[in-house]
């Protein structure tokens, strides 16, 4: 980390709502300064900027599948902040949800398509964030948490662009952790399963939402509270040593070996 910072600067894509607002609350709620990253939610995003405790928060916008938008965000990020200790890759999409694409139930023109804007923004994108936050971190060092989905492990029939591209950014964080850990950067992903967010709301409703819950033997789904507090433990000092790690935040719903 920076030497002599007390209050980490910390980027938070797709911070706006669900887990990446919980995720954003989470540090500033521990002292640090956030970068609340959003696409297309600017009302969303600068009312969470009023709402987080402490001081020195800012707003920030790119369209992750822009490489030059990427880069001009996290330079600007950087530049409010005074510096970039902590990146959290946590935006994505899922895909048009009323547009799944199973390879018996989609033209090949919505093949193509739901592949190119959920890989751009889940792998490549993140991956771009990746990099830019990179050059503000080699002299200082930093922490880079990832957050992929328990899809990438049990796959994603209706959805396969999403489950490869979450798998992909698992496999991105392990080259990372280790082409990183020199310059005392750390690079930790974790693999959350369904979460009540307002995305999800519609799903978890009747007797879908009933089956969902039904996964886990808590009967229930995560709280976005949750996979922040995990995000932010793997941001923090003590937690070099689970650099390259992958951590399961599924309420035991999907066993991996």
């Amino acid at each position: 980390m920076m030497a002599g910072v007390t209050s980490r600067a910390v980027l938070v894509t797709g911070a706006s709502r669900g887990i990446g607002r919980a995720v954003a609350s989470a540090f500033a709620a521990g002292g640090d300064r956030v970068a609340i990253h959003h696409r297309d939610s600017a009302v969303a995003a600068e009312r969470l900027r009023a709402e987080l405790p402490g001081e020195g928060h800012v707003v920030v916008r790119a369209d992750l599948t822009d490489p030059d938008a990427v880069r001009a965000m996290v330079d600007e990020a950087a530049g409010l902040l005074g510096g970039l200790d902590v990146l959290v890759n946590n935006a994505g999409v899922y895909g048009e949800r009323d547009a799944p694409h199973p390879v018996f139930g989609a033209s090949y023109e919505q093949w193509r398509q739901q592949w190119r804007q959920v890989v751009e923004t889940n792998l490549t994108g993140a991956g771009n964030v990746i990099w830019c936050a990179a050059q503000h971190m080699r002299d200082g060092g930093g922490r880079i948490v990832n957050v992929s989905s328990r899809g990438a492990f049990r796959g994603e029939p209706e959805q396969p662009a999403y489950g490869a591209s979450k798998a992909g950014l698992n496999a991105l964080g392990q080259s990372l952790a280790v082409a990183l850990a020199p310059y005392g950067i750390t690079v930790a992903t974790v693999a959350p399963g369904f979460v009540e967010t307002d995305m999800t709301t519609e799903h978890l409703r009747g007797e879908r939402g009933a089956a969902i819950r039904a996964q886990s033997p808590f009967n229930r789904v995560a709280r976005p509270e949750e996979i922040a507090a995990a995000v932010h433990w793997l941001a923090s000092p003590g937690a070099e040593w689970a650099s390259g790690t992958i951590v399961d935040l599924n309420g035991a719903s999907y066993l991996r070996t």
